[in-house]
């Protein structure tokens, strides 16, 4: 991919004489803070991993490619950059679903896959793993990546790489590098230098769109700043809380984006998602005078399937890709220069005080020891426990609906797919938390159903010795479409598994089965005092149980399914 407003600002590294391909693309990976690649190996690849096993990056052999992809993507999430590395084909395209999801969300993963040697493709052989033709997997990432690479001509290899990663890094999208396996030891002969891009902008463009801003949140009376996931992609947290601190303009994040900045900031007001969310927080959006969007993704899950009421004639709109104020449209200006310049203002508008219904949303936990658990009440129990040293990740469905009442303590500790929703996330995006976080308290929130899809790679963690808390909200099925389509549909029901009985089965962690506030209760502070093993809870709730945020999801969605 070629950006006009790239230019080169100088040597990045030194060059590289002796260096084989391979072992460039290793220490580049290194350059980007890389400490961890996931994935599983294969012949074709079995020369990369050599290299990789002899280097100070740590090798995270996974159960499945698909679990590999979803723990790199959750490791960039919060590292900043991912990898993942598997063989040609059977490999490759098994990750597709999780690179989609990746791209969807902008987590920059760079896909690192094994191809046939090229003195192995002449009269084209029909060797195994080979779809098509030897491009077909090339093409197939091509359409789910920002950028992609063969590395087939040793004259440009190490060019193509740096090119392909500081796209990943620029675009916060999924890369796609391919080594035929009799390339990794070619040591080119010609010497490189890494180049480091610059990117410049046009200052006349920023300083008329800032004024434009500046002037409308200066002259509104009822401003809110809505922000979303790029401010965390980008890192763009503390240029928010500059704008906000000074400003003291209310904020809400969007679903993708909970906990981007901290939700226990005076200024939070909570999450706004159209009329899927608390009507407090809606009514104080959407009768704001200028809303000031920043970084935010405007899917039909962040806009509570497209009920929100938002004028564009009172909003700024900025992301990496587009500023729009109001009805103007300015190219070019990168969130991170807009956000700064912004800042710099001192904007001062009216100062608007932030509801008392809104202030104390969260409602005080009481425990009820004998009554049944429902998944309300369990977030509400749960919420008491978090604190600035937990890390929330949250499956799909009710999983991650129910678990938007959690009070995130720190930025960017929620994570879940909310956009793209691909069950079974949660489990395999817990290993690459694990490694990327090993200090903090790693909750996982998974629903039943998407603990059959993937919920093995708990055997990873059991393997690594690390200590999260899952729970297996164990309803007996796929609860979110039975809300979504009411009725008796047996296709909507799976299996009953003993779930707390599979630390025997993985070798290692405790196994907890509660259906009651008081054995939760019990539980959850006996697996949060425990720093040693997995603690598996299975949560039974009722095949009927749903929050409230999945009815108001259902009520707008269901007219559609």
């Amino acid at each position: 991919m070629h950006d006009p407003r790239a230019v080169v600002s100088g040597q990045g590294v030194a060059t590289t004489r002796g260096l084989s391909i391979g072992q460039y693309l290793i220490r580049r990976l290194q350059d980007h803070g890389i400490r961890d690649v996931f994935g599983i190996p294969g012949d074709y690849i079995l020369a990369f991993y050599t290299l990789l096993e002899q280097s100070p990056i740590n090798v995270v052999g996974c159960t499945r490619e698909d679990c590999a992809g979803f723990a790199a993507d959750a490791y960039a999430r919060v590292n900043g950059l991912g990898a993942v590395c598997v063989t040609y084909c059977v490999g490759g395209l098994s990750i597709c679903n999780s690179i989609a999801g990746a791209y969807a969300e902008k987590s920059p993963v760079v896909v690192i896959t094994g191809a046939p040697g090229l003195s192995e493709r002449v009269n084209n052989p029909l060797l195994h793993h080979k779809v098509r033709d030897f491009r077909t997997q090339l093409d197939v990432f091509e359409k789910l990546c920002i950028a992609s690479t063969e590395l087939t001509d040793p004259v440009i290899a190490f060019r193509e790489i740096d090119r392909v990663l500081d796209a990943a890094v620029r675009f916060k999208r999924p890369v796609y590098i391919e080594i035929p396996r009799d390339m990794v030891n070619v040591i080119p002969y010609v010497t490189h230098a890494f180049q480091q891009l610059e990117y410049v902008c046009d200052e006349n463009v920023i300083r008329e769109a800032v004024d434009e801003a500046a002037n409308l949140i200066s002259n509104s009376q009822r401003p809110v700043v809505i922000a979303g996931i790029e401010i965390h992609r980008f890192g763009l947290q503390d240029r928010l809380l500059a704008l906000l601190e000074h400003s003291r303009i209310p904020f809400a994040s969007t679903l993708l984006g909970k906990s981007v900045v901290s939700e226990t900031h005076p200024l939070c007001i909570g999450i706004y998602e159209g009329a899927m969310g608390h009507e407090s927080v809606t009514r104080f959006v959407e009768e704001s005078d200028c809303v000031v969007l920043l970084g935010a993704f405007m899917t039909d899950i962040n806009l509570g399937i497209y009920t929100a009421n938002l004028d564009p004639g009172r909003c700024i709109y900025a992301t990496s890709e587009q500023l729009r104020i109001r009805h103007h449209h300015y190219h070019g200006v990168p969130l991170e220069n807009f956000l700064s310049e912004l800042a710099a203002r001192k904007i001062r508008p009216t100062t608007r005080e932030i509801p008392q219904e809104i202030r104390g949303k969260t409602p005080i936990y009481e425990l009820r020891a004998d009554a049944p658990l429902t998944i309300s009440r369990l977030m509400g129990r749960l919420n008491q426990q978090l604190d600035q040293n937990t890390v929330v990740i949250a499956d799909i469905g009710d999983s991650l609906f129910a678990a938007t009442e959690l009070t995130i303590h720190q930025r960017t500790e929620f994570i879940s797919p909310a956009y793209y929703t691909s069950m079974g996330f949660s489990i395999p995006a817990s290993v690459g938390v694990c490694f990327a976080r090993p200090e903090n308290r790693v909750v996982v929130i998974c629903g039943d159903g998407a603990f059959q899809m993937t919920g093995m790679e708990l055997s990873t963690i059991v393997r690594h010795r690390f200590a999260p808390i899952v729970l297996v909200m164990d309803n007996k099925g796929y609860g979110t479409e039975r809300v979504l389509h009411p009725g008796k549909w047996p296709f909507n029901d799976i299996n009953c598994w003993n779930y707390y009985k599979l630390p025997e089965v993985l070798g290692g962690g405790k196994g907890y089965e509660v259906r009651t506030e008081g054995e939760f209760d019990r539980v959850l502070r006996e697996a949060w005092s425990d720093r040693t093993q997995i603690s598996l809870i299975q949560v039974h709730l009722s095949t009927d149980d749903a929050s409230q945020s999945l009815r108001r999801l259902a009520e707008r969605l269901g007219q559609r399914v």
